[in-house]
């Protein structure tokens, strides 16, 4: 059982590196429009459900050690 699980762990591996090499992008075309700053990220609703989902479970951990 040992060996098949290397095996599998192996291959997962091997699989994985393969498709991560080919989904490389590749460069933009010339010519074209280009961003002002390309590290620019928009920070949009995502980043503060995030924020809210942990601020509720910092408040519902602190609630639960209080009771105990």
């Amino acid at each position: 059982m040992s060996r098949l699980l290397s095996v599998f762990c192996v291959l997962a591996l091997w699989l994985s590196t393969s498709v991560a090499a080919l989904a490389q992008a590749e460069e933009p075309p010339e010519g074209g429009p280009q961003p002002d700053d390309p590290t620019a990220v928009p920070i949009d609703g995502g980043a503060s459900l995030l924020l809210a989902a942990g601020l509720g479970l910092g408040v519902r951990k602190l609630r639960a050690g209080r009771r105990s």
